[in-house]
């Protein structure tokens, strides 16, 4: 029985082709494209077209940063020396992951219908996200797309750079944290317990260090589990409650007066946003809708709520530096420049300076923190690991003070 095969193909002048085959199997299908001269791309069954959106892109699942930043300065790369439509299917062609094939195959498909590559874009679901969308077509409404996209490459490419330098540097405390929290563990499950029937047959009064680490350690033997269901449930109550948009806002607020993490978050965002408007002032979109998309992506509500009211100031003719003094969580940095750009009229420049500045203020304040961790976590372990073998010790040398006396 015969059915019907999409394809995605190029012929042998090198064009992208699409079409449906029919024949009894995929086997068929393929030997039946492959005498046409066809170099097939991508052959699917039943109702869904090749390039389609398949599960993975149109489910929720986006491309993760390093395909996207990879793609996109490969794209930018290949449409300075040919048309969109073979640059795009060269992508295809470099692509591995069956992922990220089967998003841009969509891609493809969609420019050679006709579609703009934002649109193409958006029918890939969750893949592309918005933000990224409204660069690419502001870059193909004023004629600079190729210059557009090397801005999104670098923009994705210090993103990576920024969290991976930051995991690189979590990992090792990390890890020694885990480990020191397992010796600690051991020692009062199993070693001090050994040590306290040694103490039972005597008829003498234990330090008090030594009767609280006991006591810890017959707690944690008997309601250790329960301490551990307990912190489980608690988890699961957190991020049930954080679901509600009023416990989520204070959380988030919460969040951004903390010390230490408050002021990386709003550097962080800060240079995120002053990146974007930059990008898109250079691209010819006005502050409102730079502002508008940047809004929708940010995760903190509170700076969502603050990025949505200067969009909503700016939108009632209020200049952006105004706007962010109002916020009251942005960097007074990013304020200044912002106004300094205003004046001058040169914005999009002094955008792009101040976003430099918080990322490089990001960096070395983060290098710095995570370089203190290390020494903290040993210093605070090991005084935990003393002071259990000091509870194990002071008894020892009572009997032997009471055996000399």
């Amino acid at each position: 029985m015969s059915q019907a095969f999409a394809y995605l193909a190029v012929d042998p002048s090198g064009r992208g082709v699409s079409g449906e085959v029919t024949a009894a199997d995929e086997v068929q299908a393929r030997r039946a494209l492959a005498r046409k001269g066809l170099t097939l791309l991508e052959l699917r069954s039943g109702a869904q077209g090749a390039g389609e959106a398949g599960p993975e892109a149109r489910g929720g699942r986006p491309l993760d940063t390093r395909a996207l930043a990879m793609a996109t300065r490969q794209l930018a790369t290949l449409i300075s020396v040919s048309p969109l439509e073979e640059a795009l299917r060269g992508l295809v062609l470099q692509a591995e992951k069956p992922a990220l094939k089967r998003v841009l195959n969509g891609v493809h498909l969609g420019v050679m219908e006709g579609q703009r590559l934002s649109d193409a874009m958006g029918r890939q679901g969750r893949a592309f996200p918005p933000l990224y969308r409204a660069m690419i077509a502001a870059g193909e409404a004023s004629g600079a797309l190729q210059p557009i996209l090397e801005r999104l490459a670098e923009g994705l490419e210090r993103e990576r750079m920024i969290q991976g330098r930051v995991l690189t540097a979590l990992i090792y405390p990390a890890v020694l944290a885990v480990v020191a929290l397992g010796v600690i563990a051991a020692l009062m499950t199993f070693v001090v317990p050994k040590v306290v029937e040694q103490f039972d047959s005597m008829n003498q009064t234990l330090p008090l260090l030594t009767r609280i680490v006991i006591g810890l350690s017959d707690a944690m033997r008997t309601w250790g589990w329960a301490g551990v269901l307990a912190l489980v449930l608690a988890g699961l109550a957190s991020a049930a409650l954080l679901h509600r948009p009023g416990p989520r806002l204070a959380f988030d607020r919460g969040w951004l007066r903390a010390p230490v993490v408050g002021r990386l978050t709003r550097d962080l965002h800060g240079a995120r946003m002053a990146r974007t408007l930059a990008t898109m002032l250079s691209a010819g979109l006005p502050v409102l809708e730079g502002l508008t998309l940047t809004a929708r992506t940010v995760r903190n509500r509170a700076l969502q709520a603050s990025t949505q009211a200067m969009a909503d100031a700016v939108r009632e003719g209020g200049g952006l530096s105004a706007a962010m003094k109002r916020g009251g969580v942005f960097p007074p940095i990013l304020m200044h420049m912002t106004a300094s750009g205003e004046a001058a009229g040169r914005l999009a420049p002094m955008l792009d300076r101040a976003a430099d500045y918080l990322e490089q203020e990001f960096a070395a304040f983060t290098t710095a923190m995570l370089s203190l961790l290390e020494p903290a976590i040993i210093v605070v372990m090991g005084g935990l690991v003393a002071l259990i073998v000091l509870s194990i010790l002071l008894p020892i040398l009572q009997i032997n003070t009471l055996a000399l006396g």
